[in-house]
């Protein structure tokens, strides 16, 4: 069971007890990601997680790091497109230093000038890091594609360029105006009791009372025909990411994609791994994938293939999606995705810093939590019917977008394979 107060300042802290566990993971969620971008200052949310890492008026980055590393714990931190997250994990007789540190690094950060040059440089090499992985690379290019010149399109490191326009004014004014206690969550899975969390929470973060969050602009999709995006260069494998625009996490629809996912490229047992990697050997991974966000989303599926083998390895990938669009699945298929993702979803919250992420998600998208019971009855409630004309709705050819990374030199005749031309 989940608790949730909102402290008079708007700051809202959420808790699962869950003491049977040693453990107790915290996150610290910021409403803040790559959608609330400009264009010239792309990348400055990721940059100021960075920099939150490089010291405060009483601790050092080393001693950040020292502080919870010395007590056995874990300490990190990702970006999104929507909010930032700020994580630690340790025996639960820690978790009054854990809190600390987090609320140290919210509230306290030097935002040094020489930090930010360095870790300017720093972030640059991450970038050309995540170009030298073509696996990663392809991705951020169906992004790109899937949101054309729109926040959700952006890499969430930003650019070369967006880099060196963000200054030490651009990081201070961001964080005043996103960092601010409405728009922030404290929650905490583990164990722990809901009320002395509260009480250390109260105590250890005292940020203003502020206003409500910031909105960022809609997404806008007016695709009227497929996309390519097509990167010659010099690779041992193809890396091909399909897309199609889906929806967003306010649709009921979610559920039968998330089964419709499952059932093409979530496991082993998939249609598109079976069919795919097992029956013709043309990839040795292949998936599916979905994104949600608060106005859109995503249907994805990502392969790495024989650069000879493209071809045929797209005709029998479009081609199932064309037959899942047909044809609903078996009532034996259905019943074995819905195993699966529900078993999947009870087994990943066994995990202390999976209910802390579930909690924080949840409340940060929706302003309340969704419970696994209520996942499970939504998950149950799909028909085949459903699955099919989620399919239908999703797999047509003018919502095609993909990205490809190729040796491969002739795009016309890429584009061809996909009906393109």
């Amino acid at each position: 069971m989940h608790q949730t107060t909102t402290l008079p300042n708007g700051l809202r802290v959420v808790t699962s007890e869950m003491p049977g566990m040693e453990s107790v993971a915290l996150g610290l969620w910021v409403g803040v990601g790559g959608r609330y971008e400009t264009k010239p200052h792309s990348g400055v949310s990721h940059f100021i997680e960075h920099l939150l890492f490089k010291g405060t008026r009483r601790r050092t980055a080393k001693q950040i790091s020292q502080t919870v590393e010395g007590i056995g714990g874990y300490l990190n931190a990702f970006t999104g497109e929507e909010h930032t997250c700020y994580y630690a994990k340790a025996s639960h007789r820690h978790f009054n230093t854990l809190l600390d540190v987090l609320a140290d690094m919210y509230q306290h950060p030097k935002f040094a000038a020489t930090d930010i040059e360095k870790e300017r440089g720093v972030i640059k090499e991450e970038l050309l890091m995540y170009r030298d992985q073509p696996d990663h690379n392809v991705q951020e290019l169906l992004t790109e594609t899937l949101w054309p010149d729109q926040p959700l399109g952006r890499p969430l490191v930003g650019t070369v360029e967006s880099l060196d326009a963000t200054d030490r004014e651009v990081v201070l004014a961001f964080k005043a105006k996103h960092y601010a206690a409405a728009n922030t969550v404290v929650a905490v899975a583990g164990r722990c009791r809901h009320d002395n969390v509260v009480e250390s929470v109260r105590k250890t973060i005292s940020i203003d009372a502020s206003p409500r969050r910031q909105r960022f602009s809609g997404a806008h999709a007016n695709q009227r025909a497929p996309r390519l995006h097509f990167l010659s260069k010099t690779v041992e494998q193809t890396h091909l990411a399909l897309g199609i625009l889906g929806f967003s996490r306010q649709d009921e629809r979610r559920y039968a994609a998330k089964l419709l996912s499952v059932i093409l490229g979530e496991n082993m047992s998939s249609r598109l791994f079976q069919l795919i990697r097992e029956k013709h050997g043309l990839a040795y991974s292949i998936q599916t994938a979905g994104s949600y966000f608060a106005d859109t989303g995503a249907f994805m599926v990502s392969a790495g293939l024989d650069t000879k083998r493209l071809p045929r390895a797209l005709r029998l990938i479009l081609g199932e999606l064309h037959k899942a669009a047909r044809q609903a699945p078996s009532d034996g298929e259905l019943r074995r995705a819905k195993d699966y993702a529900i078993g999947q979803m009870r087994l990943g919250l066994e995990s202390t810093s999976n209910q802390m992420m579930w909690l924080g998600e949840h409340l940060m998208a929706y302003g309340f939590i969704t419970t696994p019971d209520e996942v499970e009855r939504k998950l149950e409630a799909v028909t085949r019917d459903d699955v099919q004309a989620v399919a239908a709705a999703l797999f047509r050819d003018a919502h095609l977008n993909a990205a490809i990374i190729t040796p491969r030199k002739d795009e016309a005749a890429v584009r061809e394979m996909l009906a393109f031309a």
